[in-house]
């Protein structure tokens, strides 16, 4: 995506539970503009935007709650078993978010930051890692992953397990990762990786403009 852009867009992802917002967060703390895709998936369907118009067409009112804001348990009830639906909501959701993510470095590029990453949950399933310059990949154990996704979301082992396993295995995730951070330990190690690669990644962008590790 460096290609296309003035700047480096380095991709940000991760298992469920695996620590993706830590990593995310400390990446900020040092400067980098990071753009959130949950946190862009939920604007674009304010009240008022046109996506959200889009969905009511398609799905109904009843997808709406009583103030007018998108009721995602009813939308989710929609879509959970139906590809085609899952497909029509990508169809209106995606461009505007591609759309965001794209305003929002090209802001940052203007502010004479030479990268930003970009966190979301599925770059490698909808196959965004093959645009971006590099991706980061955080990962954990399964047993770290089910521990901290139990504490977190108050699951049973066995509801934890479901949503790990409808999940892509975090494994097919690392054979496409250029930079790995390993958050099966403490956060201050976790920290001490991303202080690194920041270091790395900084250094290689100002010099070659490529975050590629191929490039050294």
């Amino acid at each position: 995506m460096s290609t296309n852009s003035p700047g480096v867009i380095i991709g940000l992802t991760g298992g469920i539970a695996s620590g993706k917002s830590t990593v995310s967060r400390h990446f900020e703390s040092l400067g980098v503009t990071v753009i959130d895709a949950d946190h862009i998936a939920r604007k674009v369907v304010e009240p008022g935007q046109p996506a959200l118009a889009d969905i009511v067409e398609v799905f109904g009112s009843e997808v709406l709650n009583e103030d007018g804001t998108l009721n995602r348990t009813a939308l989710g009830a929609h879509i959970f078993q139906n590809p085609d639906l899952r497909a029509r909501l990508g169809a209106i959701t995606h461009p505007r978010i591609a759309q965001e993510m794209a305003h929002q470095s090209a802001a940052a590029f203007e502010r004479g930051e030479p990268w930003v990453i970009y966190d979301a949950a599925l770059i490698v399933e909808n196959g965004l890692h093959e645009a971006f310059d590099s991706l980061i990949v955080v990962a954990c154990s399964p047993e770290t992953q089910l521990e901290r996704l139990m504490a977190r979301d108050g699951l049973s082992e066995d509801e934890a397990r479901a949503r790990i396993d409808s999940q892509m295995p975090l494994s097919e995730k690392l054979k496409v990762a250029d930079f790995v951070i390993d958050n099966d330990r403490s956060l201050d190690h976790t920290r001490r990786q991303v202080d690194n690669l920041f270091s790395t990644l900084d250094a290689r962008i100002r010099h070659s403009g490529s975050a590629r590790p191929t490039d050294d």
